[in-house]
């Protein structure tokens, strides 16, 4: 089940709606801790940060897309930077069932649904552009998402996560999580860059492969027999 937040009439052409209840109960999944990496004031942070979203830039098509699907879009962070650069595109993503982000979807004019991203409700060949920023680490099963990903793309993919085991010592050298080795919480996926990039050649033609300190980030194009 999903619930529709979106108030964009152009949007709806490549969803299949699905009605539920205004009090959707929480799927509960470790989430991650709640750092915002993108409001960062540490220097260093901030650093990385720049350094991860200057590659994301670089990562994203030059070609306009008409449709983008962001799975895992939390604040919308990537989805304002993908709307900044791109203008009037029909821009929709999906994350767990929480009130307050719905609300927060609402504030910031983000058309939002919320569902399981191992069953997604998307028009198969529907998105020209379909991303998932810092997300599949914190699912039990990425390759069911892969799947719909590849399912719902018609053209361009990007996604990143966490490049291991850098992720892990860096957190180590700030100090951070000592007691689990330097993995954040919610993190029960782990790849290297190589790893990472092997497993999204089993669903898409891989593209591009950047690894912005601590990160890997994919570019790849959808795959149609």
């Amino acid at each position: 089940m999903c619930r529709w937040l979106s108030t964009n009439p152009r949007a709806k052409w490549c969803f299949r709606v699905v009605d539920a209840s205004a009090g959707a109960t929480p799927i509960e999944v470790p989430i991650g801790n709640h750092y915002d990496k993108y409001a960062a004031k540490n220097p260093i942070a901030r650093k990385l940060m720049a350094g991860f979203m200057t590659a994301l830039d670089a990562a994203l098509p030059d070609e306009k897309p008409a449709t983008v699907f962001e799975l895992g879009m939390g604040e919308g962070e990537v989805t304002d930077r993908v709307r900044a650069r791109y203008g009037d595109v029909v821009i929709t993503g999906l994350d767990l069932p929480d009130a307050g982000l719905a609300t927060h979807w609402n504030s910031r004019n983000l058309d939002g649904l919320f569902g399981d991203a191992g069953a997604l409700p998307v028009r198969s060949d529907s998105c020209d552009l379909v991303l998932a920023i810092e997300v599949l680490e914190h699912l039990a099963d990425p390759r069911a998402a892969l799947r719909e990903l590849s399912r719902i793309s018609r053209r361009d993919v990007v996604v990143s996560v966490p490049n291991e085991p850098t992720w892990r010592v860096l957190n180590l050298v700030r100090g951070s999580y000592i007691k689990d080795l330097g993995n954040t919480p919610g993190h029960i996926q782990h790849w290297s860059a190589k790893s990472f990039s092997a497993m999204i050649a089993e669903y898409f033609d891989v593209v591009s492969v950047a690894k912005p300190l601590p990160w890997t980030i994919v570019r790849a194009r959808a795959r149609r027999s």
